[in-house]
């Protein structure tokens, strides 16, 4: 029994003309404190307590890279939704329906144009809550659009990850999104464009063992996973106990799979100077933090 949520809320709620709404905490998965949603949503998704980096909605983090929260969004082309006709314990439509009423969203992707530190860039970045991120053909066409208008401009691409994987519903069409992808960020690369691959928590599956590990930079937040099979199955298949720390951010730099670990707060500052390396301009440091001034 858990005294908070079976004795404690039902009596607030009894005394209380309002109904407490249930989303005004959340609960810190590393170290279990409550955190004020609002206080948490300010301090851009990071627990105070032991700086774990919660999931960010997309909006909140398109805010936070380009420069005064200013961007426009892409419309992506719309394709077949449910192109197997698929249902398992519901129809692949009505959970389309459903993740699209929850999140405001048309799909797991979001494709937005603006400048990062003065520097007009295309961000393609997926959404975790959409159905856990998963990579299916509205994703693979996401990739593919932003890839198109970097080219056309002679923009940096740049995608953040946040997936599970391949979107099951969509079977052998979802998994060739992995080439579909792979083969649209390496045109931008032979384009000569800089391409940085973002990795957040968590960035495993398909997503993983294509575009989001094909980056001239990969840049990761602290502590997410990054992988392809989940730690669990790998343990199983080759019966022994994994290190401390695999496939977290701080493992994969340790060996070589991730270049650069930062926190939510510094990942606009690292963006910004690893852009202006690679397009040999001069930072605009009032995009940097005081202390890297």
């Amino acid at each position: 029994m858990n005294w908070l949520s079976d004795f404690v809320r039902p009596k607030l709620k009894k005394i209380t003309t309002k109904e407490i709404a249930d989303n005004l905490w959340v609960k810190c998965p590393e170290c279990g404190q409550m955190l004020f949603n609002k206080e948490l949503e300010k301090n851009n998704f990071v627990c105070p307590a032991c700086d774990h980096h919660l999931r960010m909605p997309l909006d909140k983090r398109f805010d936070l890279l380009f420069d005064k929260g200013e961007y426009k969004t892409v419309t992506l082309p719309k394709l077949q939704e449910d192109p197997l006709n698929f249902k398992d314990s519901k129809k692949y439509t009505d959970r389309l329906k459903n993740y699209r009423k929850v999140t405001g969203n048309q799909d797991a992707i979001k494709v937005a144009q603006g400048e990062i530190g003065g520097i007009t860039c295309v961000v393609a970045a997926i959404d975790f809550s959409f159905m856990g991120g998963s990579m299916g053909t509205a994703v693979g066409e996401g990739i593919v659009k932003a890839g198109e208008i970097a080219m056309r401009g002679n923009y940096p691409l740049i995608t953040i990850a946040a997936s599970g994987g391949a979107r099951m519903q969509e079977g052998i069409l979802s998994l060739m999104q992995m080439a579909r992808t792979s083969a649209a960020v390496n045109m931008v690369k032979e384009k000569g464009l800089p391409f940085i691959s973002v990795l957040t928590d968590p960035t495993t599956g398909g997503v993983s063992a294509s575009f989001a590990m094909l980056g001239d930079i990969h840049i990761a937040e602290r502590g997410c996973v990054i992988g392809f099979a989940g730690a669990r199955v790998i343990e199983q298949t080759i019966r022994e106990k994994l290190p401390e720390g695999f496939q977290r951010a701080e493992y994969l730099k340790e060996h070589g799979m991730v270049d650069i670990v930062v926190r939510r707060q510094e990942l606009k500052d690292e963006l910004v100077k690893v852009l202006s390396i690679l397009l040999h301009r001069k930072p605009q440091l009032s995009t940097l933090s005081i202390e890297q001034k």
